[in-house]
């Protein structure tokens, strides 16, 4: 199995994060009325539903920090969202977060967010890497957790068009390639990987492929377009985040 040791270990999770919440600040501090009604990669959502989601899943990074991951379930079902299943609860978390935020000013929502992920990303830098955090799957170190946050801030910044420069997208897609092989690793996903330069190749179910790094990165986040050849079986096993 691929460890953080192997591929991680050079890597800052605590910067990135607040790399990438920098940029999809930019981003949002220069929208106007338009550009917050504008089309996502997440379908139905605009790039202000896309904010709402980042803003609500807040209370969920909350209770990992204080532990109280039960406390975050009884709110939940008092608001209707049935928790009884394994993570069919995730995506009616984030439909409600979206929904009951539509009706706010959008720099309320924004403020809610910038000080709440701010909050998150001070105390996940604090604990360090290896101290464990309870979250809905168990005890798992705070490092680990916030590479799952760097790569769903990234993901979503490439979802509303946030910007990246020349700069910084050769480290940017390497430690995405990077973590989505340690992901990969952490589900058991039934698709042998292994990188070659800037290809990865990888077998599932008998099926051989070969991808560019970036169309690995958006496999693995579930973004690769629906024209594209890849097999659905491999689609599937290659999915892994966020």
């Amino acid at each position: 199995m691929t460890s953080e040791s192997d591929l991680l270990q050079d890597l800052d999770p605590f910067d990135i994060f607040d790399a990438e919440a920098e940029r999809l600040d930019r981003f949002f501090s220069s929208l106007g009325e338009e550009g917050w009604n504008g089309p996502t990669r997440c379908a139905g959502w605009s790039v202000r539903d896309v904010l709402a989601h980042l803003a609500g899943e807040e209370l969920y990074n909350h209770a990992c920090l204080t532990g109280d991951i039960e406390g975050f379930f009884r709110m939940l079902e008092r608001e209707g969202i049935p928790v009884d299943d394994a993570y069919g609860w995730v995506d009616r978390f984030n439909d409600w977060c979206v929904r009951r935020r539509r009706g706010l000013p959008v720099e309320q929502v924004l403020r809610e967010w910038r000080e709440k992920n701010g909050e998150t990303r001070r105390r996940m830098r604090e604990l360090g890497r290896d101290t464990l955090i309870r979250t809905a799957a168990g005890p798992y170190p705070a490092g680990l957790q916030t590479f799952h946050y760097d790569s769903e801030y990234a993901t979503h910044a490439d979802d509303v068009g946030a910007p990246v420069s020349a700069e910084e997208a050769g480290f940017r897609l390497e430690w995405r390639v990077r973590f989505g092989l340690v992901a990969l690793a952490e589900r058991k996903s039934n698709a042998q990987v292994e990188r070659d330069g800037d290809r990865i190749r990888g077998r599932v179910d008998g099926l051989t492929v070969e991808l560019s790094a970036a169309d690995f990165v958006e496999a693995t986040v579930g973004r690769l377009p629906e024209g594209h050849p890849l097999d659905p079986r491999v689609r599937s096993a290659l999915r892994c985040l966020a």
